[in-house]
């Protein structure tokens, strides 16, 4: 694998805090330029003092389309090029997949997935045209599995992982590369207010949810200002891999899913491959 490092020119939603703040300004002190956008763009006035220049804050609801395409072009403007592209802002929804409402699940979904669509479709052409790109989307390891009570937040990663992968194969040609970042717990601000909206709740499920917080208060967290020299190693590769886990659990929980997964389907494979007539 050929590691290059150019100075890089980033574009990133959800930069106020957590990931996005922290891998903004990752990359501005190794001598990148970061776009970076927040619905509050007062929020991101400590990284315009602390940078200047190299640093270009915008305001960005991802729900609101037109603002996506706008801050895109903007950023595309100002800089001459985007080379890296990162999707970040998203947030969960709590509640059992009974107690939650439709509105609420389809206001997730306009930020974590349609909200993130409307950044790289504005994107695409921009990286076309100056002849590649790197896409970054940041997931999570439930875009693998599953956890009762985040189910819906599960699925925008699950919807998140196919869209990327699709992606991927679509713009290769055109030299545009696509990585989904998919991290484990880290202690981040994911589990603060402004991260989390809780359904209305059902007191049928009140064992089941608090079983669910215990587990997640006992899992071990990883430090999120660990994470900036991976991401690196990542983006300064010439051929990156579609997939990347950001911490040392994602991987033997995946695996345990697909090995059960895989054992499920091997044993009914009689009764599924007895459906397969041939077409008259």
């Amino acid at each position: 694998m050929k590691n290059q490092r150019n100075s890089k020119v980033w574009f990133i939603t959800g930069a106020s805090r957590g990931f996005g703040r922290i891998w903004a300004e990752a990359a501005l002190e190794r001598g990148d330029k970061v776009a970076a956008t927040a619905r509050n763009v007062n929020s991101l006035a400590a990284l315009k003092e602390k940078f200047g220049e190299n640093v270009l804050t915008l305001e960005l609801d991802v729900t609101r389309h037109a603002q996506a395409e706008t801050a895109v072009t903007r950023a595309h403007a100002h800089f001459g090029r985007l080379d890296i592209v990162l999707n970040n802002a998203g947030y969960s929804l709590v509640g059992t997949i009974e107690e939650a409402s439709v509105e609420d699940v389809r206001a997730m979904y306009e930020t974590n997935v349609f909200g993130a669509l409307a950044v790289i479709q504005a994107a695409l052409p921009l990286l076309r045209k100056q002849g590649g790109g790197h896409i970054l989307g940041t997931s999570s390891n439930v875009g693998h599995v599953t956890l009762p009570v985040i189910g819906y937040y599960c699925s925008t990663k699950w919807a998140f992982e196919a869209i990327h992968e699709s992606l991927f194969n679509e713009v290769k040609d055109f030299g545009i590369k696509v990585t989904i970042i998919e991290p484990g717990a880290y202690a981040t601000e994911f589990g603060s207010e402004q991260s989390l909206k809780f359904a209305a709740g059902m007191e049928i499920y009140s064992d089941l949810k608090t079983q669910f917080f215990g587990m997640l208060q006992g899992l071990e967290k990883g430090d999120p200002d660990a994470t900036p020299q991976a991401l690196f190693q990542i983006v300064d590769l010439e051929n990156p891999p579609l997939r990347f886990h950001l911490g040392s659990h994602n991987l033997p929980w995946v695996r345990a899913a697909y090995e059960e997964r895989l054992a499920l389907w091997e044993k009914w494979d009689a009764v599924s491959s007895s459906a397969q007539a041939l077409s008259k």
